[in-house]
């Protein structure tokens, strides 16, 4: 088993990554787990888009 994560800083960028990743994946998923974070750093709002995809 085996494990991939993806971190990007918008949704659109994430999305493209893991459908990369599935198109030439040479083996079976088992789980994908996602998650979204923010922050705030003065005034700007911060946002990360997460993925870990857990696969043979």
């Amino acid at each position: 088993m085996k494990v991939k994560i993806f971190d990007e800083e918008d949704e659109v960028d994430l999305e493209n990554d893991v459908n990369e990743f599935l198109d030439n994946l040479d083996g079976e998923v088992v789980d994908i787990k996602y998650q979204v974070s923010v922050g705030v750093f003065s005034e700007e709002q911060v946002f990360c888009f997460s993925a870990m995809i857990v696969y043979y």
